[in-house]
């Protein structure tokens, strides 16, 4: 699978000074809208619980609903998670960085808030360098849940962020359309792994990496 080669380095200087706004922000435990390889994601430090507070406030999205987190890198899998299969490992070598999120046991660093009380934890690492830099620029996991009010759709391009949220977030990092499919969910915490959600990357293409797949 192609992979996202383009760094932080090769974005214009504008795009470079929301970054670096972005993880300032982010910091201080506010809340930033950034695009990703799939749609623009709405993003908080993961482990500040007053910032993934507001994510659920300004996405109007119910409690018992997990949010995802996305990372800068494969080896971070194993910071959050409190044990990494053999299948997660399979299936990280071959679609990430990408749109795959994997479902696993969560490590006990991880807020129950960003769980939403569950064991498990929705982790994916994007082959997108704008949420890289963000991750990597705050030093900690940031929630990654699609920037849209909860019940509308995703948003694809920055301007349709601002419609949904207006001054409800501190910044919206503008990087230009997002391709508009989301990842494809797997969930590995059982024996077999099941596919929760098909999206950017097909039911084919995963079985092809791991035939018992459901």
């Amino acid at each position: 699978m192609a992979k996202n080669k383009k760094t932080l380095t090769d974005l214009p200087s504008d795009i470079k000074q929301q970054v670096e706004k972005g993880v300032s922000i982010l910091e201080q435990g506010g809340i930033v809208a950034f695009p990703t390889d799939t749609v623009y994601g709405l993003g908080a430090g993961a482990y500040l619980t007053k910032a993934v507070d507001r994510i659920y406030q300004v996405k109007q999205r119910p409690r018992n609903m997990a949010l995802p987190i996305l990372l800068a890198n494969t080896s971070q899998l194993a910071e959050v998670t409190e044990s990494l299969p053999p299948v997660a490992r399979l299936l990280a070598e071959h679609f990430l960085p990408g749109a795959l999120t994997l479902v696993l046991r969560k490590a006990k660093s991880i807020p129950d808030i960003v769980s939403a009380g569950s064991d498990t934890i929705a982790v994916r690492v994007p082959a997108h360098p704008i949420p890289v830099a963000l991750v990597s620029g705050i030093g900690m996991p940031i929630v990654g849940t699609s920037a849209n009010i909860s019940s509308r759709p995703s948003a694809v391009t920055a301007q349709e962020v601002v419609r949904q949220f207006g001054n409800t977030i501190d910044l919206v990092i503008d990087g230009g359309r997002c391709p508009g499919i989301e990842s494809t969910i797997v969930d590995v915490t059982g024996s077999v792994p099941v596919i929760l959600r098909e999206g950017a990357i097909s039911r084919q293409e995963l079985q092809k990496i791991c035939e018992s797949i459901k």
